[in-house]
């Protein structure tokens, strides 16, 4: 009878690290590993029991929701309900922001359309090297996770320089700059409430290049077979200032609200919005970033979400909160975090778990 510590001849002979080189060099994707037809998903994508969610109670669901603020409305209203919701769950839903129906459908439907290529037409394109401003893979993260992650994604840098686009698949193309457009716009506006929200002025956030660097994650997240063993996305919160989302009409997407996970139920026509690590050190946790996760899919259609990360591009500089917000009531809760570094331990480490803020709490 095997026991919680037996050692079984399988464990012994599994080479976790070899079958990670195997499928990653087959350059298929999780997309590829579903079209095989295969019915239980490989070992190393097996999330330990801690990493994965408990089951949905019945009697029990969070009366928690994310907020979902109309751009539209007057410019203090909008500095209240932002702030209210930067500072508190760390996220929420924004609609009437201008970017047309029309480009939300292109850019999810471009991403569908590579993701869904043959896989001997995808595999010029995936690689771990960003030197070109663009790959496509899975989980850049794969080689030092515990468990990889059932989704597929296309890492696109688009500032402050745009990538080599040859890179960039041609079915995307357009729709990726279309939408980044767009995005900046959104995002200053954000930054500005932001900022005011602070009290400090509109352009402080810009100035502060918080604008500049962008990197554009696109994830496709195929059916699972096993969708309870394993993850999308697991744990974790963004590091660098601010998140803007857009994501198709299947469910997945979970952030963490005290010791509950809420459903980010999509809503038609809304971006999600949230706080990353640098904001909160910035904001000296005025503003929280907040843990979140994507489930495995485990419906036929996949899921779909196009996400853009707003960083600041003065990589070498020094960042901590802001001097407007430190004062002898409220002293600094952090010390100065050199930015590239931050970023170096985010992208060596697990995509999993707490945020890195606390290595730089005072």
């Amino acid at each position: 009878m095997l026991t919680a510590t037996s050692t079984t001849t399988a464990d012994l002979d599994y080479d976790r690290l070899r079958e990670v080189k195997q499928f990653d060099e087959s350059k298929i994707g999780v997309k590829g590993l579903v079209d095989s037809g295969l019915t239980t998903i490989p070992r190393f994508f097996l999330q330990p029991p801690e990493n994965l969610p408990s089951p949905r109670p019945t009697t029990h669901k969070p009366s928690i929701s994310l907020p979902v603020i109309d751009l539209s409305s007057p410019r203090v209203t909008l500095i209240n309900q932002i702030h209210a919701a930067a500072s508190t769950l760390g996220f929420f839903q924004i609609t009437n922001h201008g970017i047309p129906q029309t480009l939300f459908d292109s850019v999810l439907g471009s991403m569908k359309s590579f993701h869904e290529l043959p896989s001997d037409l995808k595999k010029q394109y995936y690689r771990r090297d960003l030197s070109g401003g663009a790959a496509y893979s899975t989980n850049f993260d794969l080689y030092h996770s515990k468990a990889a992650s059932w989704r597929d994604t296309i890492q696109i840098r688009m500032g402050p320089n745009p990538p080599e686009w040859e890179y960039v698949p041609e079915v995307c193309r357009r729709a990726v700059a279309e939408w980044d457009v767009e995005v900046v716009r959104v995002g200053e506006e954000l930054m500005g409430i932001l900022s005011e929200g602070l009290g400090m002025k509109r352009e402080k956030l810009k100035e502060l290049s918080c604008l500049e660097a962008r990197v554009q994650a696109d994830h496709y997240y195929p059916y699972c077979p096993q969708p309870d063993l394993t993850l999308g996305l697991g744990s974790h919160t963004d590091p660098g200032v601010l998140t803007v989302l857009v994501q198709n009409e299947v469910v997945g997407l979970q952030v963490k609200c005290g010791e509950d996970w809420v459903d980010v139920d999509p809503l038609p026509g809304a971006l999600v919005i949230n706080i990353g690590d640098i904001l909160q050190i910035m904001s000296n946790d005025e503003y929280k970033s907040v843990e979140h996760r994507v489930l495995a899919n485990a419906f036929d259609a996949p899921r779909i979400s196009v996400t853009t990360f707003f960083n600041p591009s003065l990589r070498e500089n020094n960042y901590g909160p802001l001097p407007e917000l430190i004062s002898p009531e409220k002293p600094a809760r952090y010390g100065q975090v050199i930015y590239s570094d931050f970023m170096r331990r985010f992208f060596t480490k697990e995509l999993g778990g707490k945020t890195l803020t606390d290595s730089y709490r005072i």
